[in-house]
């Protein structure tokens, strides 16, 4: 038996959400899949050291393609002549001409409950990635019972056919070289920090809003998205750090009074439990996956009222027995969550429905 795995996520230096799923699920495959089936992993490039070494039964198919639509282009060429027996792909856009046992990620479907921050483009490509994939896939893994809910309310696919998995973080030692860190990117405590995409979606302007007159620093990681330009504001208590390593962003959740991430959307929301692991207080929002995701470990808020934005921050500023509650909480609920375990589920669905 052949396991193709789409490690194009996976092999990208510059990693968000996504992306870290692609490379810790991979990981663990390697420690999971028997040595007697054989795996593929494809890549436009050849894969970072990071990815290396591979198993004696694994091997890598570069796929070398210097446009965009590598998926549907170049990697659906590959599968139109040499398709092999199972195909996993990460996130949800899969190559034309599938092997008929193909499973995909879903991770959400924001650009059908936000489509203005996405442009005309990506917008159309999202939706026809996640049409294809309930269409051609066995199986849909989601990141958790929201994702899945989205995809039975607005596509009304069946709840038969998609496996809710959660996901897990990304920190490994979140408490080494906090203040190198910190001035490294001239940060001094005391600071609240956010990281994720830049952009509408993820609430940038009411968070902003909500730190106005508060009397200390924000600092928010992250690439700018869709529609930042009309949010972005220069005020000399916002600090905007662009895109950071994984290292740096644990040790900066870590030396942070507060980590805020009250987004408008989230198929999962993987740095609340980096925070949690960091033992850094979360206020997050009261929608989407992030109550499924915190449960009673954070401090939720109405992501369209950034004055209770502003009051839960005071909140917990003010009051230490309360911080020092949510972190208690927050490194006890992060236990639960790990890439072995997401790997392991993922891998034993697959093995349910196609042996």
């Amino acid at each position: 038996m052949t396991i193709g795995i789409d490690a194009s996520r996976a092999n990208k230096k510059e990693k968000t959400g996504v992306e870290w799923y692609s490379y810790f699920l991979i990981q663990e495959f390697k420690k999971i899949i028997p040595q007697n089936t054989r795996v593929i992993l494809y890549s436009p490039a050849p894969l970072c050291e990071d990815l290396l070494p591979l198993p004696a039964n694994w091997q890598v198919k570069v796929l070398r393609w210097p446009f965009r639509f590598w998926t549907l282009i170049r990697f659906s060429w590959e599968m139109l002549w040499h398709k092999p027996d199972i195909l996993f792909v990460p996130s949800h856009i899969i190559p034309f001409f599938p092997p008929k046992w193909t499973f995909t990620t879903i991770h959400d479907i924001g650009f059908k409950r936000f489509p203005k921050s996405y442009n005309g483009l990506d917008r159309c490509l999202q939706n026809f990635g996640v049409w294809r994939a309930l269409k051609k896939c066995e199986k849909i893994f989601t990141p958790s019972e929201f994702t899945k809910k989205e995809l039975m309310d607005v596509y009304s696919f069946p709840e038969k056919n998609i496996i809710s998995i959660h996901l897990a973080h990304n920190v490994q030692s979140p408490t080494l070289n906090i203040e190198e860190v910190l001035e490294k990117y001239g940060i001094k405590k005391p600071y609240l920090f956010y990281i994720g995409r830049l952009e509408k979606k993820k609430n940038i302007e009411n968070l902003l809003k909500a730190v106005e007159g508060l009397g200390i620093d924000l600092a928010l990681a992250g690439k700018p998205g869709f529609g930042f330009n009309s949010v972005k504001c220069q005020t000399s208590n916002v600090r905007y750090l662009g895109w950071v390593s994984q290292k740096d962003v644990s040790a900066l959740i870590a030396g942070a009074e507060i980590f805020l991430f009250p987004s408008l959307y989230e198929g999962f929301g993987i740095p609340i439990l980096e925070a949690f692991a960091c033992g850094t207080p979360v206020i997050t929002s009261n929608r989407a996956s992030m109550p499924e995701v915190a449960r009673d470990a954070a401090l939720f808020v109405n992501p369209d009222n950034p004055e209770e934005i502003k009051n839960a921050i005071t909140k917990i500023l003010d009051n230490p027995e309360l911080k020092q509650d949510l972190i208690e909480k927050g490194h006890k609920h992060c236990k639960e969550f790990s890439w072995q375990k997401c790997a392991e589920e993922t891998f034993n669905e697959i093995l349910k429905i196609t042996l």
